[in-house]
């Protein structure tokens, strides 16, 4: 440091990296330009600007995902929070380790009651696991030390740190050492048998696997499980992460529509969660259930929130004496389509030319039904979803894990709608050289609303209701939209010229998009 007596803002920001976080997604305000300031005098921390908060609170979610430790966020007071919640809410829902740093007014001016004053705890405690207010700048250090084990505590979650504008400044104490995270919790051997008992009942059985349990080693270990029990095995509708792919275990995940995840289901009479919630509709429907659990289905649980889930799911499978080999996913492609370009095209050339060791990102909503099936042989990869249904994470999360993992392929499968609520990503994406290619699937309308409009039972859409779902009168120029913000894209209007740009983006060094024109799903 070129102070020998560091202000808050350094040593937090050398107490991080000290800590493991080595990047800074930001987007801040003039209360933050300390912590700015400091970016230059602390080597180690990389720092990454987003144009909305958004961009950064989902970009720290994705980096998090694919590093397996917390990146940090820069926001601006409440406001600048208020922008990111969507996407700290989405992270909320994946348990995703995030240090998210919200600067605010100095301590002595907050009682003059400025513009931008507002309930910066308050509002911070919907997303987070963990929030603290540093209020002298002595206690900067051990506060930031301490939201990165608050993070990283089991199963991971936002600690959300407030930082007054004259806490940075102010002369503060050398950095913090790391403090090392409270370890995950073994599931109790009694427990171990009561889950057992529970699979081996008479009757169907049914282990739900979500969070941290859809690894190569969480899936295995249930795919051996099932062997041993005959339960069926699914995974939550969206998972924070999904290993998957040839020479993996296949694990099935429930679908979005209750309808169907209700036929999956079938008759259970027993039902083992593992780091999840028992499964439910995403949304009430008049005169359908929300719990998608069978009427006296027995519910139990093996291993959640602090607890250790795969090394309890790897317990039960030896408890039972289940096989060590499990059958795994055959690699297989696709072949490349030909003629119309739709949607189950797009899926095919994507299981046609999938490279090894893919991100997927996915939030391509009504237009993903086949990208699951199109890809399940394909090299394997990582899936990531939408975890808490707030849309507009795809850009962002795309642009975190592509940081997270420069070397790997990151593909961005994007619904058109969606896509125009972080689109700033893009400029990000271009100014860091991110390695995304995005999918954009663009049918000119929220197909998802459509397909709600009718679940829901409401009267007959008119011309007014129509138009608050479709996307035309202006069309939305993705092409134009990307080349503006520096990202190469072009656009395909056939099977073959979706798969030949597809190649082309594969082969291209940083962020490119390609402009899918597809119809509707079932228009």
């Amino acid at each position: 440091m070129s102070n020998p007596t560091p202000n808050g803002a350094q040593s937090l920001i050398r107490t991080l990296v000290d800590s493991g976080v080595e990047v800074c997604f930001a987007n801040p305000g003039t209360s933050e330009m300390h912590f700015v300031a400091a970016l230059d005098d602390v080597p180690g921390m990389r720092a990454v600007l987003g144009l909305f908060e958004g961009v950064a609170t989902g970009a720290a979610d994705g980096y998090a995902r694919i590093a397996g430790k917390p990146a940090c966020t820069l926001l601006h007071l409440g406001p600048g929070l208020g922008n990111g919640l969507a996407n700290l809410h989405n992270a909320r829902r994946a348990h995703t380790p995030m240090v998210n740093i919200v600067g605010d007014h100095a301590t002595y001016h907050k009682r003059y009651d400025a513009p931008l004053e507002s309930d910066i705890d308050a509002v911070a405690g919907t997303v987070s696991s963990w929030v603290h207010r540093s209020m002298t700048p002595d206690a900067v250090p051990t506060d930031g030390a301490r939201a990165v084990a608050e993070a990283m505590r089991a199963p991971g979650g936002v600690a959300t740190l407030i930082l007054p504008a004259d806490v940075c400044w102010l002369d503060s104490t050398p950095p913090a050492e790391p403090i090392t995270p409270q370890p995950a919790a073994i599931v109790p051997d009694e427990v171990i048998v009561a889950a057992a008992r529970a699979l081996q009942s008479d009757g169907d059985s049914v282990l739900f696997l979500g969070g941290r349990t859809l690894d190569e080693r969480g899936q295995r270990a249930a795919v051996r499980i099932a062997a041993a029990t005959g339960a069926k095995v699914f995974g939550e509708v969206f998972p924070r992460i999904q290993r998957r792919g040839a020479g993996l275990p296949v694990v099935e995940r429930l679908t979005y529509l209750a309808e169907f995840a209700q036929m999956q289901i079938g008759d259970a009479t027993s039902m083992v969660l593992v780091d999840a919630p028992a499964p439910a509709s995403f949304f009430a429907y008049p005169g359908k259930p929300s719990s998608l659990v069978p009427e006296g289905c027995a519910v139990s649980t093996l291993a959640t929130g602090t607890d250790d889930p795969v090394a309890a799911l790897e317990a039960l499978a030896d408890a039972l004496g289940a096989p060590e080999d499990v059958a795994l996913a055959e690699a297989s492609r696709t072949e490349p389509p030909t003629g119309e370009l739709t949607v189950e095209t797009v899926a095919a050339s994507l299981g046609a030319l999938m490279p090894e060791n893919a991100i997927i990102v996915d939030e391509a909503q009504t237009s993903g039904i086949f990208n699951q099936g199109a890809t399940g042989g394909a090299p394997a990869h990582d899936w990531l979803t939408l975890t808490g249904g707030a849309i507009g994470i795809g850009v962002p999360l795309s642009l975190g894990a592509a940081i997270a993992a420069p070397d790997r392929p990151v593909i961005n499968l994007q619904a058109d709608g969606s896509a125009m609520y972080t689109l700033q990503g893009w400029w990000s994406q271009a100014r860091e050289g991110a390695n995304v290619t995005t999918v954009i699937y663009n049918n000119s309308s929220y197909a998802i609303l459509r397909m709600e409009l009718a679940r829901v039972g409401a009267e007959e859409a008119g011309p007014k209701a129509l138009s608050m779902l479709d996307l035309h009168g202006p069309d939305l120029d993705f092409v134009d939209l990307a080349q503006g913000m520096g990202v190469t894209a072009e656009r395909a209007e056939t099977a073959e010229q979706f798969t030949e740009a597809l190649e082309r983006a594969l082969a291209h060094d940083g962020p490119n998009v390609i402009e899918a024109i597809v119809p509707p799903l079932g228009m």
